[in-house]
């Protein structure tokens, strides 16, 4: 497959101006490279993906009509169900990448990273269909990405790759399949947001440097899982629904979609906080998104906008992953509230963080 937009809808125009005006995403990239040939490979490899997802959007958007799209048809390479569109998706992905400068590419799908062209100068991480268990119910999902650079590989395996830390990204984004389908990018220049122009299967910029906004008033997790959670996530949340008595004196709102790209679309747009910590069932003690294909790819986005995102203690991309389908606890957005999680987590809110109406019992405890 082609990796541009236009040459994967005839019908697009050049990539310089979409029809609203705004600059198109081979555009901006075609800027950003320059003549610069590592620069230029991560150009090819974004557009690549670009364009494979405005073709899973066609495929999302014509939903029963192509078929039981939400069926299991077996389980993924970490036990969780595998369905009928994350299936087709990454099969979508993985041969389009293989027309792109990708050495390796590691898919949620596939138990081990497959070797496209060990010569190639990059290799990509993957989630090819986010909130696969939303696709029953008409709720947005999406498509998580991150680009690492080969030559930064531990060892001359090529999937050593994936070992190092989310810091080493040179790319990533999400692509959310919502009421519009939007591209969430970083190439390590800011956080930009472009939506895809169904007219023309251009992706059209519509904000450029996002910052997450501070100071904010929502928070989303899921708060049936309060008796499983440590005591410092118990205590955050307490304090987030005590109303105006909490220590920012601010009436939050809670949300939960379950839908990790609707979670961050969400905090890119207005702020807040994202939180789905490590508990105590059975398989979450570790947390339960990948860091190497879910969190790493959100953290730089993240921070690139002037957010944070940690495992409730360390920065996200500092963290060097042991394996492929790595699990790890993931909080993320606004910098002022990840900071304060921070601090819960390291025990500085028992000495003034917090006001003494918080040492009594919290709303769910038993």
């Amino acid at each position: 497959m082609s990796g541009t937009l236009a040459e994967a809808h005839p019908g697009a125009e050049d990539g310089r101006r979409g029809a609203g005006g705004g600059r198109t995403l081979a555009r901006h990239l075609e800027a950003w490279a320059g003549d610069d040939a590592g620069r230029d490979a991560v150009r090819r490899t974004v557009l690549t993906i670009a364009a494979t997802s405005a073709r899973v959007a066609d495929l999302i958007a014509r939903g029963p009509l192509e078929g039981a799209l939400d069926q299991v048809v077996g389980d993924n390479a970490d036990g969780d169900a595998q369905k009928e569109l994350d299936v087709r998706a990454d099969a979508l992905f993985t041969e389009a990448l293989r027309g792109a400068p990708v050495a390796v590419v590691g898919s949620e799908e596939r138990e081990t990273p497959l070797v496209l062209d060990a010569a190639a100068p990059l290799a990509v991480a993957i989630d090819p269909l986010d909130g696969s268990s939303n696709i029953d119910t008409n709720v947005s999902i999406g498509t998580i990405f991150g680009v690492l650079p080969m030559a930064n590989a531990p060892t001359d395996e090529p999937t050593s790759v994936f070992r190092l830390p989310g810091e080493a990204q040179v790319a990533a984004g999400f692509v959310i399949y919502g009421p519009q389908t939007a591209l969430v990018l970083t190439v390590r220049d800011g956080t930009h947001v472009f939506i895809l122009d169904p007219a023309t299967g251009e992706f059209v910029q519509v904000r450029a440097d996002v910052q997450i906004a501070t100071g904010k008033r929502e928070y989303a997790i899921n708060a049936s899982n309060y008796n499983h959670w440590e005591e410092p996530m118990r205590a955050y949340i307490d304090d987030c629904m005590a109303g105006i008595d909490n220590p920012e004196r601010k009436q939050f709102n809670m949300r939960w979609i379950a839908s990790l790209v609707a979670e961050a679309y969400r905090i890119f747009a207005r702020g807040g906080i994202f939180l789905y910590p490590r508990d105590k069932r059975p398989g979450y003690e570790h947390g339960r998104l990948r860091l190497v294909y879910e969190a790493n790819p959100i953290a730089l986005l993240v921070e690139q906008a002037g957010g944070g995102a940690v495992d409730g203690r360390d920065r996200i991309l500092d963290l060097e992953p042991q394996s492929f389908h790595q699990r790890v606890p993931l909080i993320f957005g606004a910098h002022d509230k990840v900071a304060r999680v921070v601090r819960y987590h390291t025990g500085h809110h028992a000495i003034g963080e917090r006001l003494p109406l918080f040492a009594r019992r919290g709303l769910f405890r038993d």
